[in-house]
C-alpha cells in the first residue's frame, strides 16, 4: 500500500510502498478515505515531540471504511463507516477506569506512537473506530477527531456553560473549531484573537468578534468589548507565554482559562494580581474523549455545527503536496485553515 512517511527528523516526508497491516485479535483494518493535516504533524516532522519509532507514517486525523476484521470482531462491521479515535489505550488501568484514559501509562496516538493516517489502510482497536453516520462527509469526520475534539474538551474543562461569553487565543485550525462550537453551544459573545489578518477576517465571517492582535492590544479590545468586565472562558490555542498571559488577564471575576497550546517557554504569573484577586482559574488541557466525539457527531446530525467552514481545500495522498502543506504549517504562511488528504 501507499504511504507517506517520516524517515528522519527534519527532513521531508517520504513516500514508501509498505505491506497493508493485517488486523490481530481485536483490531479492525480500515481503508482510509480522509485523514486531516494537523500543525502536530509539522512537529512531529521536525523533532518536536517525540516520536516512537523511525520510519513512522504520520496521521491521527482519520476516517474510512472496515475493510476486514481480526479474530474476535464481528464480520457485521466490515463496510462501516467510521471514524478513528487516536488514543490507544489499555481500558483496564486505573485512569481509564476513570475514563481519563489520555493518562494511561500505555496510551499511544495513531501517527505518533504507532503507524497513522497518512497512507490507503491503518489497523486500529474495535473500539477506536467509531460509527460515523451516512450523512457527514469523510473529511469533516477527520478534522472532527483533533481540532473539533480537542475544542470541545478544552470548553468542558473550563465549565463552559450556554449564555457565558469566550475568547479564543489563535485562529487557526483549532480557534475556528472552537469558534464554531463556543457558538453552537450558546456563548453569548465570542471574541477570536490572532496576528494574522486574514484568519481575523474568517473568525469574523463564523460571528465572532476579531481581534488583530498585530496592532491592537488584545487585552484592552476584550475589556472594551466586554464592558471592562472581561470574558468568562478564554481558551489559549497557541503556546506563546504573551497569548498565555493575555488569555488569564482578558478573564473576567472567576473566569476560566483553559491552555492548550504547546509551549517551549513558561508564563509568568502575577498570582495575587492576575488570580486570586478575582478568583481567576487556570487549567490545562490534554487530548479529549472518546464520548466527546459522540458529542460532535450529534451536534453536526442535529445541525448545530457546521465543520464545512473549517475546511479550506483538499489534497492527494501525495508526498510533495503533503510535504507543501506542512511547510507552511511551520511558516504560518499558508492561507488554509484545514488541510485534508483525501484518499477517495
Amino acid at each position: 500500500m501507499k504511504a507517506i512517511r517520516i524517515s528522519a527528523i527534519g527532513k521531508k516526508l517520504t513516500q514508501a510502498d509498505v505491506a497493508a497491516p493485517i488486523p490481530a485479535a481485536g483490531e479492525v483494518l480500515v481503508a482510509v478515505r480522509a485523514a486531516g493535516i494537523c500543525h502536530s504533524d509539522a512537529h512531529y516532522r521536525s523533532g518536536i515531540g517525540s516520536l516512537a519509532q523511525l520510519p513512522i507514517t504520520p496521521g491521527h486525523e482519520v476516517a474510512g471504511v472496515i475493510e476486514s476484521v481480526g479474530p474476535g470482531v464481528s464480520v457485521e462491521r466490515v463496510s462501516e463507516r467510521v471514524c478513528l479515535h487516536y488514543l490507544v489505550t489499555c481500558g483496564k488501568c486505573s485512569y481509564c477506569r476513570r475514563n481519563i484514559g489520555q493518562f494511561c501509562p500505555d496510551v499511544a496516538m495513531i501517527g505518533k506512537d504507532r503507524d497513522g493516517g497518512y497512507a490507503e489502510y491503518i489497523c486500529v482497536p474495535e473500539q477506536n473506530a467509531l460509527t460515523l453516520p451516512d450523512e457527514i462527509p469523510f473529511a469533516h469526520a477527520a478534522v472532527m477527531m483533533c481540532s473539533f475534539a480537542t475544542a470541545l474538551h478544552a470548553l468542558r474543562k473550563a465549565r463552559f456553560t450556554e449564555g457565558e461569553s469566550v475568547a479564543v487565543f489563535g485562529a487557526g485550525g483549532l480557534g475556528m473549531a472552537a469558534i464554531g462550537l463556543s457558538a453552537a453551544l450558546g456563548a453569548s459573545r465570542i471574541i477570536a484573537v490572532d496576528n494574522n489578518s486574514a484568519k481575523v477576517k474568517v473568525a469574523r465571517s463564523l460571528g465572532a468578534i476579531g481581534i488583530d492582535a498585530s496592532n491592537t492590544d488584545a487585552v484592552k479590545a476584550i475589556m472594551d468589548s466586554t464592558g471592562g468586565q472581561g470574558v468568562d472562558v478564554a481558551l489559549e490555542l497557541v503556546g506563546l507565554p504573551i497569548t498565555s498571559q493575555q488569555a488569564v488577564k482578558s478573564l473576567g471575576v472567576q473566569g476560566r482559562a483553559a491552555m492548550v497550546g504547546l509551549a517551549s517557554a513558561p508564563m509568568p504569573v502575577n498570582t495575587y494580581r492576575d488570580l486570586i484577586g478575582k478568583e481567576r482559574e487556570i487549567i490545562g488541557v490534554s487530548d479529549h474523549l472518546p464520548e466527546e466525539i459522540d458529542e460532535l457527531l450529534s451536534l453536526v446530525q442535529r445541525g448545530r455545527l457546521d465543520v464545512a467552514p473549517v475546511i479550506s481545500k483538499t489534497v492527494p495522498l501525495d508526498e510533495t503536496a503533503v510535504n507543501k502543506v506542512l511547510d507552511e504549517l511551520d511558516s504560518y504562511s499558508g492561507k488554509a485553515i484545514r488541510t485534508v488528504i483525501s484518499v477517495e
